[in-house]
């Protein structure tokens, strides 16, 4: 990579790890092949990201509306995670990696809850990077279980409607607490968002790639850091707003 684009590494990447399936069936393999090739690709970004220094990194594990899919696939899935959770918790606690859960748990398998709590409460305390897996996620749920919430506490007189703005209502969202992304990864070539992060993801740098998740390793993710080093980040604001801005902050450093 460029030493520009390094110097402007993403705060927090999420990913739509999309095309488990069509890789599989490129290969002429059952689908759970290419769900079980992804968890290898899902090693490899984690430990890159890891090594860079990305502080958060949020993988769409599986949504709400992946429940439709054949019961097969989904019981399949849920094995596989089971599996990948035992056996990387020993990694996450070698490399100091915080494992932290988004979505609902009420649904969850119980052999995976109780793995999601183990990993979560054995990773608490880390911080070199943290991993959000958004797990029986939805973004349009996410937001109505806040909004629920926000309710329910303007009911009880803990503060008034007129104070609820977007900061306020932040904190009741799965991600109460983090940062939100800075880029947004989707493989597989589809152009949409699939229901994720919706309330989160307003400003967050766009890339899609035609490569299918389970070929995406830490060359293509390379690419997209290189690629959201080449943006400029306005939000909302003029190119010469920015650039003044950033002189400032270099004049007021004591370094």
């Amino acid at each position: 990579m460029h030493e520009t684009a390094l110097s402007q590494l993403p705060r927090h990447v999420a990913i739509i790890m999309d095309g488990n399936g069509r890789w599989a069936k490129q290969r002429l393999c059952r689908r759970i092949m290419g769900h079980e090739e992804g968890a290898n690709s899902v090693r490899d970004v984690v430990q890159c990201c890891r090594k860079l220094g990305i502080p958060h990194l949020t993988l769409y594990s599986f949504s709400k509306e992946n429940w439709q899919r054949p019961e097969a696939e989904v019981s399949g899935l849920w094995r596989l995670l089971h599996r990948f959770l035992q056996s990387e918790l020993h990694e996450l606690v070698e490399k100091e990696i915080r494992l932290c859960h988004w979505g609902d748990r009420d649904g969850l398998p119980d052999q995976v809850l109780a793995d999601l709590e183990e990993a979560t409460r054995a990773t608490a305390g880390f911080d070199k990077l943290i991993l959000s897996l958004a797990l029986n996620y939805g973004g349009r749920q996410e937001i109505a279980r806040a909004a629920r919430l926000a309710a329910r506490d303007i009911l009880a007189g803990k503060f008034q409607p007129e104070d609820l703005d977007p900061e306020v209502f932040s904190t009741y969202l799965f991600s109460a607490g983090f940062p939100d992304p800075d880029l947004i990864i989707r493989t597989g070539g589809e152009h949409r968002l699939s229901n994720f992060l919706l309330w989160q993801l307003a400003y967050a740098e766009i890339y899609v790639t035609p490569t299918l998740w389970p070929d995406f390793r830490e060359p293509e993710l390379m690419l997209a850091l290189e690629d959201y080093g080449r943006r400029e980040r306005r939000f909302g604001k003029t190119s010469e707003q920015v650039v003044n801005d950033l002189a400032t902050v270099a004049d007021s450093d004591p370094s």
